[in-house]
């Protein structure tokens, strides 16, 4: 999960600096370490301004996809089409929509971070499986619409030589211009970092009060009470990763961190509930081929990074 935060929050940081260059004349490189910089500012400060603000920036983010989706419907566009048009079932093709499952798995991080704030939260076994369910379904509801926008309103070349692809389609769909919906892609990719880069710096803050990593990374501070060292060390990594490492390849290695996250968690709940250690499952319960169904479609798209 930390490998996963770490990799993801670089991934992000070079698309809000893809976003960022619409307004800011700035090298590349700089623009990176003022965006980790600052969002590494706001995760030692606190827990609840991290929240806050992450709260914020995803009722932007909601926003401005909103706003997407209601221009093409005005503008009539043909999202049907493109939602309901069965692929050609050639094997390249079917291979082609794994390896696209695997990339769109990126917007499906963080998910796994809500376990991670389960003892900062009101009834945890009521709230948190509940907010895992809505957002699952909210973000799988624009996933979709939003992607069958974009490549009905934007020619697919286009879109895959853009470093702020949705500034395209909000232009294409809207007539608008790029400020807005920079500005707003901006405070979508932002609201992503900080809430990968809490929750990594919390895993390992546990991880080091546990003795299982050197107890320097639990150190706290004196006043704000939040795991100073841990988020240093999450932010160095990000930086790190950022200015070295290509986006196209951080963000597939960061589906294939999560999907292998996931496929674990989904192998425990089965073998715990094939023991029946029905104890250990607290009051959350779904039935068996949940985690069945849910292990072996991650082990198929792990599977089609390598075809």
């Amino acid at each position: 999960m930390i490998a996963t935060a770490v990799i993801a929050s670089a991934a992000v940081t070079l698309g809000s600096v893809g976003y960022l260059a619409q307004f800011l004349n700035l090298p590349k490189e700089l623009l990176i370490v003022v965006v980790i910089g600052g969002v590494s500012v706001v995760v030692a400060w606190g827990v609840l301004e991290s929240v806050l603000l992450a709260s914020l920036f995803t009722l932007i983010e909601v926003g401005g996809l909103v706003a997407i989706i209601v221009a093409a419907a005005w503008a009539g566009l043909p999202i049907g089409d493109a939602l309901l048009a069965p692929p050609p079932a050639d094997l390249a093709t079917v291979s082609g929509l794994f390896f696209a499952s695997l990339l769109a798995f990126f917007a499906f991080i963080g998910f796994e971070g809500l376990t991670n704030m389960v003892e900062e939260s009101h009834s945890p076994t009521r709230n948190v499986p509940l907010a895992m369910a809505l957002t699952l379904i909210i973000t799988t509801a624009l996933y979709v619409l939003v992607a069958a926008i974009a490549v009905t309103a934007v020619p697919l070349e286009k879109l895959a030589s853009s470093e702020a692809p949705l500034t395209i389609v909000f232009q294409n769909v809207a007539g608008m211009g790029a400020a807005v919906i920079s500005a707003i892609a901006i405070g979508a990719t932002l609201n992503t970092i900080i809430a990968q880069m809490t929750m990594a710096s919390r895993v390992i803050y546990g991880m080091a009060r546990q003795g299982d990593l050197p107890s320097v990374l639990g150190a706290v501070h004196s006043t704000r009470g939040t795991p100073l060292v841990a988020t240093v060390a999450i932010s160095l990594l990000v930086l790190a990763l950022a200015l070295f490492i290509p986006f196209g390849r951080l963000a597939e290695f960061t589906s294939i961190a999560t999907l292998i996250v996931f496929a674990l968690v989904n192998a425990s709940l089965l073998r715990l509930r094939l023991q029946r250690k029905n104890s250990t499952l607290g009051k959350s319960r779904v039935p068996i081929w949940v985690p069945l169904f849910g292990f072996i479609s991650c082990i198929m798209m792990i599977g089609s990074s390598f075809f």
